[in-house]
């Protein structure tokens, strides 16, 4: 299995976890964008593009829908580096969990959405500077256009209320957009660095200084439903991280972390994804 999660080593460095030995095609942007879009297609998923503060966002999601909830699934970090002083050229998801996962989703309107720079066509566009999916990864400028898209998705599905699902660092994403948001019934994330911070000194990353913690925004989240899972085997994002995130929260008002053992960053979310989630989801959904 490819992983396309890095993690920073040391105090400058960069190390990259996982094989990349599959060859070009793999690596190739436009075969992950082919990839991810045949396996869309056996549901009968759709691609748009949707414009959104100055970036072109991917998303996925069936033809017709339209429901009082929308299910939103947020993608994880995707390729950001290829070696331990190389930033990836293209930030496409080698595997795109959060897809496998909204794929797998239970029932009622869903979509899927892609990070900034993702799942593009064609040659970047001049926003898709580096920065946007390693050291500003969660600016304000990224959750602003990532803001912007959900609205989009929302009018489309005729939906009131959002139930946000991210994986890895697109729980990051979904915890800053629950933050500003007063329309997400439910935030849902799997394997997510939810305080950056304690991630770096955890892991002798560099910080994100150009990030959001979603930690600094636990005021803001203490109203919003919550369920975390986090691998017991996961070395990317150690439970350990989780539990500094709860622990931001007032007692009575702290989010529901589960440590799922035999489970690694990216091994084997999909498998039983919809049993997981589908007790979760609001009633009517």
């Amino acid at each position: 299995m490819l992983f396309d999660h890095i993690i920073e080593r040391g105090r400058t460095g960069m190390l990259l976890l996982g094989s990349l030995l599959a060859g070009c095609a793999v690596i190739d942007p436009s075969a992950r964008l082919q990839q991810a879009d045949a396996l869309a297609r056996t549901a009968g998923w759709e691609r748009r593009t949707l414009p959104a503060g100055g970036f072109a966002l991917a998303s996925w999601s069936p033809a017709t829908q339209r429901a009082a909830t929308l299910t939103v699934y947020v993608e994880g970090d995707g390729l950001a580096w290829l070696g331990a002083s190389t930033v990836s050229p293209d930030p496409t998801p080698v595997q795109p969990v959060a897809l496998q996962l909204a794929l797998r989703h239970p029932g009622g309107a869903v979509a899927y959405l892609a990070r900034p720079c993702q799942f593009q066509a064609g040659a970047l566009p001049p926003a898709c500077r580096s920065a946007v999916w390693t050291d500003a990864r969660y600016s304000v400028h990224v959750i602003d256009s990532m803001n912007a898209a959900l609205d989009q998705l929302k009018q489309r599905a005729g939906a009131r209320h959002l139930v946000l699902v991210g994986y890895s660092g697109g729980g990051a994403v979904a915890a800053l957009l629950a933050a500003r948001r007063a329309d997400v019934a439910l935030l849902l994330t799997v394997a997510a660095n939810l305080d950056t911070a304690a991630w770096a000194r955890l892991q002798h990353l560099s910080p994100l200084a150009a990030s959001l913690n979603p930690a600094d925004y636990a005021a803001q989240l203490a109203h919003v439903p919550q369920q975390h899972w986090v691998g017991a085997d996961d070395d990317i994002v150690p439970p350990a991280v989780l539990a500094s995130y709860a622990a931001r929260f007032p007692a009575g008002a702290r989010p529901h972390v589960s440590v799922v053992p035999g489970v690694g960053h990216a091994c084997c979310w999909q498998a039983g994804w919809a049993a997981m989630v589908a007790p979760l989801l609001p009633s009517g959904e």
